[in-house]
């Protein structure tokens, strides 16, 4: 079968429906946060020194121009939850948005170089999640949150408490996830999909953006 454009397009529309049906079909995922969440750019992010801050950084298009990831769980709970995880342990955060790139891994390290601790947490549109610390290369990290389909409210609570007791010098065990084989094919052509709207907000030169996290 050749592949083309226009069969690409039927596949993505295809699994669009079927997601859409799904999402009718099925209950939407339980929040555990008890208020809504508006994200304010407030000016260009400044170089954290505190040493007890851990930075979140969002993709471009994250509480923007996408408002829920791949599996419809909204931005605003996926933030809350990571805030919350972290605050469980005593630390402080902020959240910027990095416009320079939709990848997750430059994101995450992005974050880290902004925190006065070194350690910041990536979070693009689609879910996907890094932990990272500024010292390690871009493409290396302290965890990896690949499955964004898998990822859940509880998931992102506790990448927020392991990113805080990165902060604090503890050695945490990793965050237990899910894994399906099945996630990947099932998945990739709207992660794709997701992935290609968010980089078309990229602005290659841009600095990362203050957000002001009003729940």
């Amino acid at each position: 079968m050749e592949v083309n454009e226009e069969l690409i397009r039927e596949v993505i529309m295809e699994i669009l429906n079927e997601k859409e049906q799904s999402k009718q079909s099925k209950p939407a995922p339980v929040s555990i946060n008890t208020g809504r969440i508006s994200f304010e750019e407030i000016g260009e992010a400044s170089i954290g020194n505190r040493s007890d801050e851990v930075v979140i950084g969002t993709g471009p298009a994250f509480g923007k121009d996408q408002t829920e990831t791949i599996e419809h769980i909204p931005h605003e709970d996926v933030i809350h939850e990571i805030i919350a995880g972290i605050e469980e342990e005593g630390l402080s955060y902020r959240v910027v948005r990095i416009t320079r790139t939709s990848d997750v891994a430059f994101i995450s390290h992005d974050a880290a170089k902004y925190s006065g601790s070194g350690i910041g947490i990536g979070v693009q549109s689609k879910g996907t999640t890094v932990i990272h610390q500024k010292d390690l290369e871009p493409l290396g990290n302290l965890e990896l949150f690949p499955q964004a389909p898998l990822l859940t409210l509880e998931t992102y609570r506790q990448i927020g408490k392991n990113a805080a007791k990165y902060a604090k010098g503890e050695s945490p065990n990793p965050v237990p996830t899910q894994n399906d084989q099945m996630a990947r094919p099932k998945y990739q052509a709207l992660a794709a999909l997701l992935h290609i709207k968010e980089t078309e907000l990229v602005k290659r030169q841009a600095k990362p953006m203050e957000l002001k996290v009003t729940i």
